[in-house]
């Protein structure tokens, strides 16, 4: 068994515990394996041990690492979960399975028309900014449902998630505790919150989506400038 099936396994299993304490069955959170920095090969290795469910930042990592695998892995499921600018919308459309973070209605107008135009519909979370940080992407925790009934109304987006990032220097469970609140007062079944330093607090609150990467594949390798 190698080191990153073994932490797989350890991390699967920190999952189901987590959602037993919080009286939850196992298979009601999903484990996100986020791959950012990381080489094909250490993909394949997670493959090779069950996982096929992965989330990547980049829109062009995403292509050059995961479009070959599409083709001899045709049930991995691609989440993006970094920041999308516009003008790669129509790649992320093409590639990704899920779109994590929408946050502005130009992406949206954006993802409408290359949904259209592509006849495929990736699943839609709206990226939550619940500390309201200036530096960060995501809709304001105030604005969500404003946000949300703009994209199904004018652009026609069905939305079935929210994702947040909070503030790394705060306590998360408050964070999460407003996105659980949301999600139930919007009716939305996907929740995608907690990372590897917090994604069994982020399960007691309600988490159906955790992305984990360091615990997985170790450090980020550093990407040159």
């Amino acid at each position: 068994m190698t080191e990153l099936s073994q932490n797989l396994y350890a991390v699967q299993a920190q999952i189901a515990q987590a959602a037993a304490q919080a009286g939850r069955v196992p298979d009601s959170v999903r484990l996100i394996a986020v791959t950012k920095t990381h080489p094909e090969e250490a993909v394949l290795d997670a493959i090779a041990a069950g996982q096929r469910l992965f989330g990547e930042n980049r829109v062009q990592e995403a292509i050059t690492k995961y479009m070959p695998l599409r083709e001899t892995c045709p049930d991995l499921e691609l989440h993006l979960i970094g920041p999308l600018q516009t003008n790669k919308a129509g790649e992320a459309v093409a590639l990704f399975d899920v779109i994590q973070t929408l946050d502005r209605p130009k992406l949206a107008e954006a993802l409408a028309r290359e949904m259209k135009k592509q006849n495929r519909t990736p699943r839609l979370y709206i990226e939550v900014n619940t500390g309201n940080e200036p530096q960060k992407a995501g809709v304001a925790p105030y604005e969500v449902e404003d946000f949300l009934l703009e994209c199904e109304g004018k652009y026609g987006l069905k939305i079935t998630g929210l994702m947040c990032v909070p503030p790394f220097n705060e306590d998360p469970a408050p964070h999460f505790k407003l996105m659980s609140g949301l999600a139930h007062k919007l009716h939305l079944p996907h929740l995608s919150m907690g990372m590897s330093s917090d994604y069994e607090t982020a399960i007691a609150c309600g988490a159906t989506e955790v992305r984990v990467g360091t615990a997985i594949f170790g450090s980020r390798e550093i990407q040159p400038r």
